[in-house]
């Protein structure tokens, strides 16, 4: 680690003085990333339209600091990435391949903040609407060479990152195949789901090392403070289909909760904390080109950040990151011109969605059912966010976070 923090003051001298201070507003003790999934500029113009109006702000877009990250990751196929490479950027300052979870290009295990941060002396916890072992989560807690492997992903949660706080999705990869949990094999909205593990229960094995388990929104109201495992549903908290075919966004829990609630636990550290905060429905449904469903999924989203930016206000020594991983869809967003050329094939045009407030209309047009390499816009508030001015690789968000997570102060 020490090599990398020398490394990234040498390439940004500002980064060299008083680690964790200034920049910003005092010193950084706590960080809050937030991770809009496939979320890009065109994303959040469209949620701007929709939930805000046409003078209207988001809260994400409310944060005082802001810049681009570039995503591309180092895979000898692609230019561009995957959530797995993207994440293990943000975690381990190293690009690798798509589908590397914070290993390196040879397969070699990187050191990564979220286990940096526990070492620190500071609480951790991920939230998430995907798997709690999907590629997003897992890189800042885990290091495999294949993001498919979540049960593995998950017994490195409890043997080795030990995070205090685990909500979201995908109870089947915590239970060996043919022992269903809280949540039924084979729901009759994705008959594919079932539990499919092969490292024994693990969730028997998180009770037996502290953890509360809850499944439900009353049982994590009524989780005490402490080690949390919650797993609200078998895989994605929803069913990311096409417009119209059995797609649904209807979170068990929904995200701004979840994360008020992890935020309650880690906060009582006075040492500070890190956490992960993701909304997946942006990417999973952008996939499926349903409009629809990412403004449902962005909405989530900003509740989600105005949770965080009210502990930010009341915590100044939290630094609060929000952006995208990568594009997802290939978005822009329209007139409801007829005249168009999209319509059909890998260039849908989507709508038309209403103005907040007002008679206009807009259209989001798709040009890809993939990730596309475009920069991601990147939000921050609090000590260190000035950092994130102007435009950066991914692997910039390791320099910065760092300076925080690495510190005992």
């Amino acid at each position: 680690m020490a090599t990398t923090a020398v490394v990234g003051a040498v390439l940004n001298p500002v980064l060299s003085a008083d680690a964790a201070s200034d920049h910003g507003g005092g010193r950084a003790r706590s960080v809050i990333f937030i991770n809009g999934d496939g979320m890009s500029a065109a994303h959040r113009e469209a949620a701007r339209l929709y939930l805000t109006g046409l003078d209207g702000q988001l809260t994400m877009d409310k944060l005082p600091v802001s810049g681009q990250l570039s995503t591309s990751p180092h895979d000898p196929a692609t230019a561009v990435t995957d959530s797995a490479a993207a994440a293990t950027a943000w975690a381990t300052g190293t690009k690798t391949y798509n589908g590397a979870i914070s290993v390196d290009v040879d397969g070699k295990p990187l050191p990564i903040l979220g286990r940096q941060a526990k070492a620190a002396g500071k609480s951790t916890g991920l939230v998430t609407t995907a798997q709690v072992t999907d590629a997003s989560p897992a890189a800042w807690f885990s290091q495999t060479a294949n993001r498919s492997a979540q049960d593995e992903i998950a017994r490195q949660y409890l043997a080795d990152s030990k995070p205090d706080v685990i909500l979201g999705g995908g109870e089947d990869w915590w239970l060996p195949a043919g022992t269903p949990g809280a949540w039924p094999d084979k729901p009759a909205e994705d008959p594919s789901e079932a539990s499919k593990g092969t490292k024994g229960n693990l969730i028997d094995q998180a009770k037996s090392e502290g953890y509360q388990y809850v499944s439900t929104a009353q049982g994590l109201a009524q989780a005490k403070r402490g080690k949390l495992l919650g797993l609200f549903s078998n895989e994605e908290m929803f069913q990311q289909r096409p417009e119209g075919q059995g797609d649904v966004y209807s979170p068990a829990v929904d995200l701004a909760t979840m994360t008020k609630k992890a935020l309650d636990t880690l906060s009582t550290n006075k040492k500070g904390f890190f956490l992960f905060v993701e909304e997946e429905g942006i990417d999973e449904f952008a996939h499926e080109n349903n409009g629809a469903r990412v403004l449902q999924a962005m909405e989530s989203l900003e509740k989600a950040v105005e949770v965080a930016r009210a502990y930010v206000t009341a915590h100044p020594d939290t630094l609060l990151v929000v952006t995208g991983d990568h594009d997802c869809g290939g978005l822009t967003v329209e007139d409801t011109s007829g005249s168009d050329e999209s319509g059909s094939d890998l260039s849908t045009e989507d709508g038309p969605f209403a103005v907040h407030g007002s008679n206009l209309k807009f259209v989001m047009d798709w040009t890809t059912t993939g990730h596309t390499g475009v920069d991601v816009p990147v939000t921050a508030q609090g000590p260190l966010s000035t950092l994130f001015t102007g435009k950066h690789p991914n692997t910039y968000v390791h320099e910065v976070l760092s300076q925080v997570l690495t510190s005992r102060h």
